[in-house]
């Protein structure tokens, strides 16, 4: 764990905002890679691109703050204020919020564009992978998005000063951020094999979709989470993020039945 790596005046600077900076970076080398082998416009990406990290974040902290109100309360402008008493940045994100909001706002700027979103996301697929694997290790730097205890071997202790120990002391816990790290740089393999031999429009955001469902819904049972992010259930208590799981897969699924039928279709016509 080492979440700041040094600072400049009341201005520190964090792993976790690094790495994330890393993996913006890295995600747009890589859509100008693909863009330029396939000879389409790399501007358009990069708007996407920019549309996808500023309302991730914006996104992400909306949801952070609806499932944290009482975090906030008499004290409201701390939601979205960057100048905090002692550090600059903002702490506190949800992932699924961030995509969600990413999402409305690509497909809102492709519909005015008049340009595929389907084959937009295509592209930013393997990159949302590639994005996630170094993300993540950001995560495990700064100590959040943390596992709970575990007899493993690789179980890992964090320091007083953190918040895993405020909750579990020394016990080793589950590197979840890890594991969702290596997953990620997996999906980003997966994706970027699969992007040449795509068969129609959507096949990668939809396998993207239903991997990332399937992954996120048991990821969550080795991840530690505050009562507020669990609802009860028929004596069950599953996590909002497992609910969002379970309708992304639906939506990953009706993409791909969808849009494979609909190019059989279009393969039968053009024959």
């Amino acid at each position: 764990m080492h979440p700041e790596l040094f600072r400049i005046g009341p201005i520190i600077i964090r792993s976790y905002g690094v790495m994330m900076a890393l993996a913006f970076f890295a995600g747009v080398l890589y859509i100008k890679y693909l863009t330029s082998r396939d000879n389409k416009p790399f501007e358009r990406f990069l708007t996407v691109a920019y549309i996808m990290i500023f309302g991730g974040i914006f996104g992400a902290r909306l949801f952070y703050v609806l499932f944290h109100l009482h975090e906030f309360e008499g004290n409201w402008t701390a939601s979205f204020n960057p100048f905090g008493t002692d550090q600059f940045g903002i702490a506190g994100l949800n992932v699924y919020g961030g995509v969600l909001v990413a999402i409305i706002g690509t497909f809102i700027y492709c519909h005015w564009r008049k340009i595929s979103t389907l084959e937009v996301f295509d592209y930013f697929s393997p990159a949302f992978g590639l994005g996630l694997g170094i993300a993540r290790i950001g995560c495990f730097l700064n100590g959040c998005c943390f596992g709970t205890p575990t007899d493993l071997p690789w179980g890992v202790s964090f320091p007083p000063d953190s918040i895993p120990y405020a909750v579990y002391l020394d016990a080793p816990i589950h590197p979840s951020q890890l594991y969702i790290s290596l997953y990620g740089f997996g999906l980003f393999l997966l994706l970027h094999f699969m992007m040449k031999r795509k068969r129609f429009a959507g096949q990668l955001v939809a396998l993207l979709f239903m991997i990332e469902a399937v992954f996120r819904f048991a990821i969550e049972y080795v991840r530690y989470y505050e009562e507020e992010m669990r609802f009860h259930l028929f004596g069950m208590h599953p996590t909002y993020n497992q609910a969002i799981s379970i309708g992304l897969f639906l939506l990953g699924l009706g993409i791909y039945v969808y849009q494979r039928k609909r190019g059989a279709v279009n393969i039968m016509a053009a024959g």
